[in-house]
């Protein structure tokens, strides 16, 4: 599936790096921001910027701000970076909903995996060494 255009829901070096590689691409991108992070060179770096409420690093937090961004924007993917809330089922789940692609591992996938017991209970099925540690 090609894109056309990917909102970046995260700051700083890492939201530079996904607009390098998705200009390398071809791919527009959108950086979000609140107000005090408006000068910020992740902003400087995509194609288009949008703010979002909140101040610091909390308003990178509200998703429904950040689905807002995104199809505000017309945006077909979102990448959610790394921290934040790229281990959030819940905006994986908001981005199935909008029809919006997420750039990460499925909600039922982040789901398992934020589950230790459950993600080495997968692990022993499938064959995979695992260390041995407590269970439960």
């Amino acid at each position: 599936m090609s894109f056309k255009k990917l909102l970046i829901a995260n700051r700083g070096e890492i939201a530079i790096r996904i607009a390098r590689a998705a200009a390398d691409s071809g791919l527009a991108t959108v950086a979000i921001y609140p107000a005090d992070d408006a000068a910020s060179l992740h902003v400087r770096s995509a194609d288009e910027a949008r703010e979002i409420p909140g101040r610091g690093a909390r308003a990178y937090l509200d998703i429904e701000a950040v689905i807002a961004a995104a199809k505000a924007a017309g945006c077909d993917a979102l990448h959610p970076g790394y921290g934040f809330l790229s281990e959030n089922t819940q905006l994986a789940r908001r981005c199935a909903e909008e029809k919006i692609t997420f750039v990460g591992p499925s909600p039922e996938a982040l789901d398992l995996f934020g589950d230790k017991a459950k993600a080495k209970e997968l692990g022993k099925t499938c064959g995979v060494p695992i260390i041995a540690g407590t269970s439960g």
